[in-house]
């Protein structure tokens, strides 16, 4: 595999071992990603037999550049040309039951690749002399490539209890290179699924997020459901799946409708945080399910009580609390709208408030709500799609018309006070939404001379005069 070694780090390195009798190679994501043919990767992770950071530093001379040294992790790392080199000594590793913080020992290469994860991360390629560009894979990684699967080096049972986050490592492996998880090594996930409570919620988050960025993250969700880990690390999506029956009325399962959506948005966007509001769209249905004799099963009121849960759900996967989480918040809170709008008769009113209340997360707003509709009925589907063609149609006239998106009424709630010489207070908020409902609803123009005349109708209503005039 020499001619995958072309870039000048490689032999630099592998000259420099040579000259202080030090065995080095590449190992982990890099080779992996190397046979599988993904594109050249720019973390190459360099394993030392002795001290990494030894290697390291004297590598940094060699290549004149800056090395970031690691100490509790005794590890090192460089960025040369257009790449970013880690260093770590060859180590053996072993595990207390109430830590997954191991206890380290200097090793061998079989050790390092003996601790490794997965057997596909636990290829390495030589760089000394007598072995550049030589694969060392005890494990069959190659085979396992082949035949897309995912296994551990050693007994997952072991593996995994060693190391609880390993679980949610294999399911994100398995997402991301659309492998399928070893029977054995899905096995021992179930039975180690409550290992995982001792990893902090920083760490499976982490995970986390790389499941839903994938192609299909639905694939991952699947897998966590399946094998027990949904309910522990996110108790409130896992209450999603199940189907109720009362008098032969049934609802959708809604864990299942929502990888759906999960999916349908994943296909038009990258975006995480769109990603989430999909996730998160109907995840209040659970406490808002009741049965009606005539209606059937309802929700009323899943989207509101949704928005609501949504930082109490950032707080505990510690996801950030932030304009990200007021982002999924709106688009719960907003996500049925833009569907009412495509069902009925679409007002100018309507699609007014709709901008006002999304502002530049309107087309958001739509990919998520074109990606709800995930009827199976092709008639339904069709006249979902064709109305929402409408409502974009109408979103668009109304904003080129109205410039409502970002809009803020001509009248705020200090020209009020001043005009009405009265102290901040609940008539001066009644005004100005009265104002503001007033020009959303197309009773009076988007101007200050027609909200001043309003203004001036509504404070008599309420029996406040005109102090102090202005224009």
């Amino acid at each position: 595999m020499k001619e995958h070694l072309q870039h000048p780090v490689f032999k630099i390195l592998g000259d420099l071992a040579d000259q202080n009798h030090m065995e080095i190679y590449v190992i982990g994501g890099f080779v992996r990603d190397l046979i599988m043919e993904r594109g050249f990767k720019n973390d190459i992770d360099i394993l030392v037999i002795g001290s990494g950071v030894e290697f390291a530093e004297k590598a940094g001379a060699i290549l004149d550049v800056k090395v970031s040294v690691f100490k509790s992790f005794g590890t090192a790392m460089l960025r040369y040309e257009d790449v970013d080199v880690e260093f770590v000594g060859a180590r053996k590793e072993s595990y207390r039951s109430d830590s997954r913080k191991p206890i380290v020992e200097d090793g061998t290469l079989e050790d390092d690749q003996n601790r490794r994860d997965f057997t596909i991360n636990a290829m390495a390629l030589g760089l000394n002399k007598d072995n550049y560009g030589v694969l060392i894979d005890p494990f069959n990684g190659i085979d396992d490539i082949n035949k897309q699967v995912i296994r551990t080096p050693l007994d997952p049972e072991l593996t995994f209890s060693d190391d609880p986050l390993r679980m949610m490592r294999a399911i994100r492996f398995a997402t991301q290179l659309r492998f399928d998880l070893d029977e054995k090594v899905f096995d021992a996930v179930k039975l180690n699924k409550d290992r995982i409570k001792i990893v902090s919620k920083e760490r499976i988050t982490d995970e986390l997020q790389k499941i839903i960025a994938a192609i299909r993250p639905s694939t991952g969700f699947n897998l966590l459901s399946d094998s027990g880990l949904l309910e522990i690390i996110f108790p409130a999506f896992a209450k999603l799946q199940g189907v109720e029956t009362i008098r032969g009325k049934s609802h959708k399962d809604n864990f299942y409708h929502t990888l759906e959506v999960l999916d349908n948005v994943a296909e038009v966007s990258d975006d995480i945080w769109l990603r989430w509001a999909a996730i998160m769209h109907d995840i209040a249905k659970p406490a808002t399910k009741r049965f009606d004799e005539q209606l059937g099963w309802t929700f009323h009121g899943h989207e509101d009580k949704g928005a609501r849960m949504v930082p109490r759900l950032f707080a505990e996967l510690k996801l950030p609390l932030n304009e990200k989480m007021k982002f999924v918040q709106k688009l719960v809170l907003l996500h049925l709208r833009p569907i009412v709008l495509a069902q009925d008769i679409v007002t100018d009113s309507a699609v007014r408030r709709l901008l006002f209340e999304a502002g530049d997360d309107i087309d958001d707003l739509m990919k998520l709500c074109h990606a709800d509709v995930t009827t199976k009925n092709k008639y339904k589907r069709k006249k979902y799609r064709e109305n929402f063609q409408l409502v974009k149609q109408k979103l668009k006239d109304v904003e080129e018309r109205d410039q409502i998106r970002n809009w803020q009424p001509p009248i705020h709630g200090g020209d009020i006070m001043k005009f009405f010489d009265i102290k901040p207070g609940r008539k001066v908020g009644i005004i100005k939404n009265a104002i503001r409902d007033a020009i959303l609803d197309g009773e009076i123009g988007n101007n200050r001379e027609e909200a001043l005349q309003f203004m001036i109708e509504k404070a008599k209503s309420l029996g406040l005069e005109v102090k102090h005039e202005q224009n």
